[in-house]
Parts: C-alpha cells; sequence; structure tokens
C-alpha cells in the first residue's frame, strides 16, 4: 500500500503539466514625449472599450487587437487629432460599442431611456394595483350584532 502510495505521487510529480497561457506582450511599447501627451492618452485609452474582450477597456486588455487600437490612437494623437476625433474615427470602424459611454442618439435611446421607461412602467402598475384596491367595496357591516 505504501508503495503504491509512493508510485502515485511520483508520478504525479512527472506528470506533464498543461501549458499555460501567457498575458501577450506588447512588442513595441509605448514612448511618451511629454506627460501631458501620456495622461491625454491614458484618459482615452481607459475611456474605449477593447473590440475582443468586450468588458475591458482598452488600458486594461492584453488582446492583440488592444495592442494595435492603443497604437492608433497614439500614432493619431501625434497626427494632431483632438480627442472627439480620435472617438469619432474609432467609433467609424468599430461603432458605438467601442465607447464605454454611448453617446445619446437616435440609436441609443432605448439604451439610456429604456431603464426610465421600465421604472415609470412598474410605477403605473404599481398604482394602478393599488387604487384598484382602494376603490374596492368592503361589504357594510352588519349592525345587528351586539358587543
Amino acid at each position: 500500500m505504501i508503495r503504491a502510495l509512493l508510485l502515485a505521487c511520483v508520478m504525479c510529480l512527472l506528470w506533464p503539466q498543461p501549458v499555460r497561457a501567457q498575458a501577450a506582450v506588447d512588442p513595441t511599447p509605448l514612448a511618451f514625449e511629454s506627460t501631458t501627451e501620456e495622461k491625454r492618452f491614458r484618459g482615452l485609452i481607459h475611456e474605449l472599450r477593447c473590440v475582443m474582450c468586450q468588458n475591458q477597456s482598452l488600458a486594461d486588455s492584453n488582446a492583440q487587437i488592444a495592442h494595435d487600437l492603443r497604437r492608433e490612437v497614439l500614432s493619431l494623437m501625434r497626427r494632431g487629432h483632438s480627442d472627439a476625433e480620435i472617438r469619432d474615427h474609432l467609433v467609424a470602424r468599430y461603432g458605438e460599442f467601442v465607447l464605454y459611454r454611448p453617446r445619446v442618439g437616435p440609436a441609443t435611446w432605448l439604451l439610456w431611456f429604456g431603464p426610465l421607461l421600465v421604472l415609470g412602467a412598474g410605477g403605473a402598475v404599481i398604482w394602478r394595483v393599488v387604487a384598484s384596491r382602494r376603490a374596492e367595496h368592503l361589504p357594510p357591516d352588519d349592525d345587528s350584532q351586539e358587543w
């Protein structure tokens, strides 16, 4: 029994381990010309969503497309584009989804005002139920009862 236990321990130690995925390393680290450029860049990439990860900003994502988009944002900044122009460029390419705070417009009205509509509908239902219960008439008390 002890031999079997030792053999099992040795086999566990020698068993090939699965290869674990490693975080992607940006092959070209970004070099900033000034601290203001870096602050502006960091602010922008925190406002933009990784199109592959779906729930991470460009700053948080290690996906290859996030690395590419970070380099593209920096190159657009260096070409003199404003923050709004950079956002517009990425929205034109990837849609409103790329923005963490989508703009208010016909395509996003349901996103912005949908919760208010649901809340209003729920309030109307509750008001109607309460009003209908108040309107119900209770049977009159029988006065012939003696105390």
